[in-house]
């Protein structure tokens, strides 16, 4: 596979990002089920937040409960009642500001994360652009 044979391959492309001091929040129904799904892993895990190219509005959030890193020099840490949650810098222009919630519905209960970043949300409160 290459160019002599007519195969075309992509290389990745490097992108250059703003990295700020991030700001975040977490209502107290986010914190409450934050420290349900960690269960007793608070001490060794992490809540991760993070973007992802995606969704129907052009990214995506992610939240994942990972082990913390050994290595914290390319995240921002904010400690909400003893739960760490964490934002890489690549991600921290564009989830400064972002508001954490939790909502318990019938039709699609979860965290709801509001972000005065975007432009546009789809109605899944997953996806922005």
């Amino acid at each position: 596979m290459g160019l002599i044979d007519g195969d075309s391959f992509a290389l990745p492309m490097a992108i250059q990002v703003d990295v700020v001091q991030a700001e975040i929040d977490a209502t107290e129904r986010a914190i409450v089920a934050m420290k349900e799904a960690m269960g007793g892993d608070i001490e060794t895990h992490i809540l991760l937040i993070s973007v992802e190219a995606g969704g129907c509005s052009g990214h995506m959030y992610d939240m994942q409960i990972i082990e913390r890193p050994s290595d914290i020099s390319s995240f921002q840490s904010f400690v909400f009642d003893g739960i760490t949650v964490m934002v890489h810098n690549k991600d921290s222009s564009t989830l400064n500001g972002i508001r954490v919630d939790f909502k318990d519905t019938l039709l699609g209960g979860g965290f709801q994360i509001e972000n005065p970043n975007a432009d546009k949300s789809c109605g899944c409160g997953q996806s922005f652009g």
